[in-house]
């Protein structure tokens, strides 16, 4: 087989980079190893109820926005989406307090500065400063060298640092950093533009999908088709193999297959390749060759990763709980900062968690189902690593019951009916997200961007093969909007910028 381009995973990245070359008269391939395409946004169905892998809600979505120019780009926006609510799309409790944050720049400074007067100006001057990053989002696809320098420099600074010079109340830093628990609050690392990049789409607008976040990927699986691409699943890309600085062509192994058996395995070539798997595992791909060093092996494996999350999925006995049009971040009440949370993980302490629910049924005021998120680091599963799918042992079993159990208990503070109207949960661990989307040790952000060393953390899509690129949220932001981002930047790598980005303009 022979095409343009091959896509190596059907996460959203991928997906998208697949969209955009069909879009531009390339021919397409996208190789999926699972059953189940979507990555992290795919879903999967417990009874009669599906949930949410790693998909909730996503900023900047209203008209004339940057995620609804995206997402109209690619033909999502015929989805049903349903926007939270603008008096108040997040909720934070913190120290047995509680916050609502408003959307608009503006009304998201009110919303705080009611609370606490004496912070306006502070307040003010830090969402405006959300609103330069938001509207300066789009520089390095329009501006070239010149907007990826002024991102840089946002991606070189501090975000806590840059919280305690800008806003003297404590109190008040820890509610603009309270919805931050969808990422990772590292004191010492997080970059600022990572930090005011996701929290400014957010304050633009916020929205749920009504369904599951497999519907975005079958949507976009649909277009590539359309388009005259090939979406392959069950079929594991065993081998990348390159002549003199190239890729020439993919081998694929059907999930089933002898892969002993010259007959089942398949060569697939084409005259570029995108891995939308994490850099570590493409290399792993490229068996040998002289044009990656090994220093740059061992720079790409020694990357962190950020930690994951435990996950409590749970469906709601009929008209019990009234359908909440907004998240819930809830902080235990002995928590003295939000920044203290990944010690706390490190620790294997849940402190943090976010309540999300699905949006009902058109007509019904009550939620069917709900999750509770809350951090998890990789170590408290490690013992289980080598194991497989429904066949660790009681052990594990009983380590989810606990976790399980404070999650659900953290929850009942802000919703007491919950523990009476649960009917039944379901629950996933970073094991569970690695077996299923291939994330390394469950990572739920991909690598850990690092403010004092971003040579090493923050990746390009150009690999040290000519004609082999990386995509997907390991290489600068994640999320919906940075991955989508991130996507246009590896196909502008492909086709030239102005094939890419005229949507934009």
């Amino acid at each position: 087989m022979k095409f343009d381009a091959v896509i190596i995973g059907s996460g959203l990245g991928g997906l998208e980079c697949a969209y955009i070359l069909a879009k531009n008269g390339m021919s397409v391939c996208v190789v999926e190893k699972n059953s189940q395409i979507g990555g992290c946004i795919q879903s999967f169905k417990r009874g009669d109820i599906e949930f949410d892998t790693g998909f909730h809600y996503v900023g900047a979505l209203a008209k004339g926005e940057i995620l609804e120019k995206i997402f109209n780009y690619f033909g999502l926006m015929g989805l049903p989406w349903h926007q939270l609510d603008t008096n108040g799309f997040d909720q934070v409790v913190f120290q047995d307090k509680s916050y609502l944050l408003a959307n608009g720049y503006d009304r998201f400074a009110d919303s705080i500065a009611a609370c606490y007067k004496t912070s306006r100006a502070e307040i003010m001057q830090y969402s405006s400063f959300l609103k330069q990053v938001g509207e300066k989002i789009t520089d390095p696809l329009l501006k070239g060298g010149e907007g990826f320098s002024a991102v840089n420099t946002l991606f070189s600074q501090n975000a806590y640092q840059f919280l305690r010079d800008t806003i003297e109340n404590r109190v008040v830093r820890d509610i603009v950093s309270g919805t931050s628990l969808k990422l990772e609050l590292c004191k010492n690392t997080l970059p600022l533009y990572t930090f005011a990049q996701i929290n400014s789409s957010f304050v633009q607008s916020a929205w749920r999908l009504r369904g599951t976040g497999s519907t975005i990927a079958e949507k976009l699986a649909d277009n590539i088709r359309g388009l005259g691409g090939v979406v392959m699943t069950s079929t594991s890309a065993t081998e990348l193999i390159e002549n003199q600085g190239k890729v020439t062509y993919l081998k694929v192994q059907k999930n089933g297959g002898n892969k002993h058996h010259p007959s089942d395995t398949e060569r697939i070539y084409a005259d570029c390749f995108i891995s939308n798997l994490s850099p570590q595992l493409t290399l792993e791909l490229i068996k040998d060759s002289s044009y990656i060093r090994p220093v740059f092996r061992h720079r790409i494996n020694k990357l962190e990763q950020t930690y994951g999350f435990f996950t409590v999925n749970i469906k709601l006995k009929k008209n019990t709980i009234p359908y909440l049009n907004r998240n819930i971040y809830y902080y235990s009440p002995d928590l003295t900062s939000v920044w203290e949370l990944p010690e706390s993980v490190t620790m294997g302490r849940i402190k943090g968690v976010l309540i999300s629910q699905q949006v009902p049924k058109e007509g019904s005021i009550y939620a069917e189902a709900m999750d509770i998120l809350t951090p998890m680091s990789f170590s408290e599963v490690m013992q289980w690593e080598h194991t497989t799918v429904g066949h660790r042992g009681e052990a594990y079993r009983a380590f989810k019951a606990r976790k399980a159990e404070q999650c659900i208990s953290m929850a009942a503070n802000c919703i007491p009916a919950l523990r009476e109207s649960i009917e039944n949960f379901y629950t996933s661990t970073p094991l569970t997200y690695m077996n299923y989307t291939g994330a390394i040790r469950g990572t739920a952000y991909g690598i850990k961007k690092d403010n004092n060393n971003l040579i090493k953390t923050l990746l390009t899509p150009r690999t040290p093969l000519s004609n082999l690129f990386f995509t997907g949220q390991n290489l600068n932001l994640h999320g919906l909007l940075g991955v989508s981002i991130t996507s246009l930047l590896t196909c502008s790598q492909i086709i030239g910028k102005e094939r890419v980005v005229s949507f934009l303009e």
